[in-house]
């Protein structure tokens, strides 16, 4: 008796000029810009549904939860609340008033300090998922295709060749197109796509060498019928270390800003590692209610549970973050901001992002990118042999801050621990050197003969401000990488536990300020070059 023939999946072949693959947050502002310009795209997602990294869930009351990003910071993230602010979305700040709960004992009752941790961060009303409904109800219904997976890339000269799997259809989509943005985290698509001649190697190792953001992250969240921990005078953040730690940090995850009416919940980052969750799966949901009894009280065991893995999926998780869990990535690598294949193929994601990495700034950042990489060309202005050469001076300049800006960073930080001061050491020192570098650097530019004349892209702009400072880009984060090693050699350092070893949270706000001084910075350089026109 013969063997029954394999039933082959179905084949669909399309040509278009704009393939998308990754329909999170950079590949969904990027097709709505794309889209409302006129600009022919079709955005490709893995998942059923959209929004990548941005996950909401509904509890049975009807209260939005965040089981991915949860913030956005208005001051330091433009492009965040510009987008919030056009869509019509409604923020609310974080909650962060009230006692702050720290335990290092899990034999000890935590301590209670006060001190606002989030940094003026906002949330939105209805979670981040309704960023997404916005954004997707902007891109028409014919340029979304889920349920596709990318397997392979093949460069074919004047077109690169995409082959998507859709097993839920049981079929194969090929797709030629003329220009290709892959908005999926570097580790992913190197574990999941087939490159057709393979990348260059310098890519390959940019790619390997940057971690997906939240890869292996898990979250929970615990919706309640009240704010219990509110009337007691706590703010909902907690910070727990020690080894039996489930959850390592806690905040306040109530819908909006009255919890009686938008409905009250605790949310926290897992502290178990990926193995350690997989090991103890089935007592999880037992593991953080007791936690969260233990900081909280009783109260705290009778609420609804949603806890996610992100480990666990494949779009966002690559074996290699498995392996190489990064506690503090970088992200923006030349690499992965310029095109490949002859112009033909660009990278998103917010790990591509220089400004915001990590974050759904980043994301924005990244589209914005490639928002101006793939708009309709328009004829060059050439660079100047004087214009040429001032930039040349600069970026030698720049070439050589590094070590004195470190400097600046040690010298304001002994000063400051010789005044006997004890807060925010880290933040103060790294924000004083880096405006030092600035101001420096702002001398430098005023200094040089650039002209300007003729090189106003568009009212308020000048041509040649993305090349001029193009050297300074990332410098910020070089030296905060270079201070917190300092910081982790330091014995005098290792007397402050908090800078020596800083929270994540403190981190965060110390690139915060960092941002805002590099768009100061941007500004006022950008003013410079317009008044040497």
């Amino acid at each position: 008796m013969n063997e029954p023939a394999m039933i082959q999946p179905s084949k669909t072949q399309i040509d278009i000029e704009i393939a998308i693959v990754g329909a999170g947050l950079c590949g969904l502002a990027l097709a709505r810009t794309l889209r409302a310009r006129g600009q022919s795209c079709l955005l490709f997602e893995a998942r059923t549904r959209l929004g990548g990294r941005i996950l909401g869930v509904r509890s049975t009351g009807g209260m939005a939860l965040d089981l991915g990003p949860t913030w956005f910071w208005p001051e330091s993230e433009p492009h965040m609340a510009a987008l919030v602010a056009e869509l019509g979305l409604e923020a609310f700040p974080q909650h962060d008033s009230g006692a702050v709960l720290r335990m290092r004992d899990p034999e000890k009752d935590a301590e209670a300090f006060d001190q606002a941790i989030h940094g003026g961060a906002q949330r939105l009303g209805g979670g981040m998922a309704g960023l997404v409904q916005a954004l997707s109800g902007s891109v028409p219904a014919d340029t979304l295709r889920l349920g596709h997976e990318l397997v392979a890339l093949t460069d074919v000269g004047a077109h690169l060749e995409l082959r998507f799997r859709n097993p839920a259809a049981a079929a194969e989509t090929v797709i030629r197109a003329r220009r290709v943005v892959l908005a999926v985290p570097p580790r992913v698509l190197l574990e999941g796509v087939r490159f057709t001649p393979a990348l260059d190697p310098q890519l390959v190792e940019a790619m390997r060498a940057t971690p997906t953001w939240m890869a292996t992250q898990a979250k929970a969240l615990m919706a309640y019928p009240q704010a219990f921990w509110r009337a007691a005078g706590q703010s909902g953040n907690a910070f727990v270390r020690h080894e039996r730690a489930v959850l390592g940090e806690i905040f306040d995850a109530c819908g909006g800003s009255d919890p009686k009416q938008d409905g009250a919940a605790l949310g926290g980052f897992v502290a178990m590692n990926p193995e350690q969750r997989t090991q103890f799966e089935m007592g999880m949901p037992m593991l953080v209610r007791s936690q969260l009894v233990q900081l909280f009280g009783e109260a705290a065991e009778h609420g609804e549970l949603h806890l996610h893995d992100w480990a666990g999926e494949a779009h966002t998780c690559a074996a290699l973050d498995r392996a190489d869990p990064a506690s503090d990535p970088e992200y923006g690598h030349p690499a992965l901001t310029r095109s490949w294949c002859g112009g033909r193929l660009l990278f998103g994601s917010s790990e591509t992002a220089q400004h915001g990495g990590g974050h759904m700034e980043g994301a924005l950042d990244a589209a914005l990118r490639l928002q101006h990489a793939l708009a309709p060309t328009r004829a060059p202005q050439p660079v100047s042999a004087l214009n040429a050469h001032c930039i040349e001076r600069f970026a030698a300049w720049a070439d050589g801050q590094g070590a004195p800006a470190l400097a600046a960073y040690q010298r304001t930080l002994n000063e400051r621990l010789s005044g006997q001061a004890r807060e925010q050491l880290t933040h103060l020192s790294v924000l004083a050197s880096l405006a030092e570098t600035y101001d420096a650097a702002l001398q430098q530019l005023a200094g040089l003969p650039f002209d300007a004349s003729g090189s106003v892209a568009q009212p308020g702009w000048s041509d040649l401000t993305a090349p001029v400072l193009l050297p300074m880009h990332g410098f910020g984060t070089r030296l905060l990488d270079a201070a917190l090693r300092f910081n982790r050699g330091s014995c005098a350092v290792s007397n402050f536990p908090a800078e020596h070893a800083p929270e994540p949270a403190y981190v965060e706000a110390i690139q915060r300020d960092m941002y805002a001084a590099w768009r100061s910075f941007v500004l006022a350089g950008n003013a410079i070059l317009l008044q040497k026109s």
